[in-house]
């Protein structure tokens, strides 16, 4: 079995000149936990992880703390990291050279590399281009699901 026998053809995805803001409405709409980057011809330019945009906001707790502040204090930091970031361009938070695979590769592959890398999911590119993704659920619905 191949990637693009199960492969998701419909990936979320911005372009690379996109802001954080955007990314945010991208994450919740389409309920991913990364964004595909691509450019305005539809190249293959990295990917946007949820995770990273949250840690960028996230305030150091510790700090906050031991300069005696409070929880409340460390949740109005956040929210005040969060605005302040909404217009910046994703550009600093995009991982631009991400493991990605083929279309035409063995579905195996995929889903070792998913496993020991601790990957969910993975663009697939084909001639630069992205032509989808593939994660874990997709792995489970080809191999185990029928």
């Amino acid at each position: 079995m191949k990637i693009n026998d199960v492969m998701n053809v419909n990936a979320a995805r911005i372009l690379q000149d996109g802001t954080v803001r955007q990314a945010a409405e991208l994450l919740s709409s389409s309920q991913a936990s990364d964004l595909m980057v691509v450019d305005e011809e539809g190249n293959f330019r990295g990917v946007l992880s949820e995770g990273d945009l949250i840690r960028a906001a996230l305030p150091r707790y510790d700090e906050i703390i031991r300069d005696g502040g409070s929880i409340h204090d460390a949740l109005e930091s956040f929210l005040d990291n969060g605005r302040l970031m909404a217009n910046n361009p994703i550009e600093p938070f995009v991982i631009k050279e991400p493991i990605t695979v083929s279309p035409r590769e063995m579905l195996l592959k995929a889903a070792g590399t998913m496993i020991s890398k601790q990957i969910r999911r993975l663009p697939v590119v084909s001639d630069g281009k992205l032509v989808g993704t593939v994660s874990r659920a997709d792995i489970c619905r080809g191999v185990l699901g029928g």
